[in-house]
């Protein structure tokens, strides 16, 4: 059983023809009779093709999904993303495959792989069962300025005043420290920040990481919109019981939150990425309202997603970048 991806820079020459393929989406738990009602990419008719109790997500395809058309590529990863989605509300968690990942030898040749992997899958599938990934970006609007930070550090006071009394020459690598200093000083108490609620949420959650403070990509972006988030901020702008309501839409991935997140008087101060039990959202959710109800912070929270950064690399080598931004997800299989 072989499969194939498509990558960014494959010469139209070098794409491979495939003959009978099943586009994989995802694999879930469930039985021979399993259905699912949704269509995949490009209107393709979607299948569960299950063996021992492990159903593939797939559709029948005779090539990979290559374009240089940027919108088209979109449209196929939302609609990606859509059938996974489907499968997580029909079967429970599911373990999600990247983006045009295409197993040949037809249904007997799928059947087949899913036998081979059975000893892989099974366990992944049950330990991820009722989990879900949800992120979490925590967003300061009144920072401490520079003024708030000198009377805070003695250091900092201690510059500022030889700064006051120095020559044109000194004053400029005096400067240079303080503008040091004060870096330190933030991001120290990014830092010190994060951690606290990193603690907090391992409470929750099964897994709690870090992201990068400015991402490439989103889930979210990704996907076209929010799923299940929530806006918290201690001036009640945010929702503020957005808890555990899983089913209430985060709007469509340019709302008022994600515009606020970007502007220059705000900084996010630290983005997260949970894998937490579905029974643990609302524990979730109440740390998550004791952090926004400190003064200019809000706290953005998205989820349930499938575990896109949680699913391990099976058949093949371990690519996921961390960040989740594959719509497929970083589960995949090597050629």
């Amino acid at each position: 059983m072989t499969t194939d991806e498509a990558t960014p820079d494959a010469d139209a020459a070098d794409i491979p023809e495939i003959n009978d393929g099943r586009y994989l989406y995802c694999v879930v738990q469930a039985e021979s009779d399993a259905q699912l009602e949704t269509t995949g990419i490009d209107g393709e008719s979607v299948s569960v093709v299950a063996e021992n109790g492990i159903g593939a997500v797939v559709h029948a395809c005779d090539g990979l999904y290559d374009t240089d058309d940027l919108g088209q590529i979109q449209r196929w990863l939302i609609r990606h993303q859509t059938v996974v989605d489907a499968a997580g509300e029909a079967f429970g968690t599911p373990v999600p495959f990247q983006f045009d990942t295409i197993l040949r030898g037809g249904e007997a040749g799928l059947r087949e792989w899913l036998r081979e992997e059975t000893d892989t899958l099974q366990p992944v599938l049950s330990e991820l069962a009722g989990h879900w990934e949800y992120r979490v970006e925590v967003v300061e609007y009144d920072s401490p300025d520079d003024e708030t930070l000198v009377e805070q550090d003695e250091r900092l006071s201690e510059l500022d005043a030889q700064i006051e009394e120095a020559s044109e020459g000194q004053a400029f690598l005096l400067e240079k420290q303080f503008e040091q200093r004060l870096t330190e000083l933030r991001a120290a108490r990014r830092e010190t920040m994060t951690a606290e609620l990193e603690d907090e949420l391992a409470e929750a959650a099964r897994e709690v990481h870090t992201l990068e403070r400015s991402p490439a990509s989103e889930i979210s972006k990704v996907a076209g919109r929010d799923r299940g988030g929530s806006s918290r901020r201690s001036d009640g702008d945010g929702d503020g019981d957005g808890g555990g309501d899983s089913d209430s839409p985060g709007g469509d991935g340019d709302n008022e939150a994600e515009k606020n997140a970007t502007t220059s008087d705000s900084e996010t101060i630290c983005r997260l990425t949970l894998l937490a039990h579905e029974d643990s959202e609302g524990e979730i959710g109440s740390i998550l309202d004791d952090v926004a109800a400190e003064d200019g912070i809000e706290v953005r929270f998205t989820g349930p997603w499938p575990p896109y950064t949680f699913a391990p690399a099976i058949g093949g080598d371990d690519e996921n970048d961390g960040d989740g931004g594959n719509a497929g997800g970083p589960a995949r299989i090597g050629g």
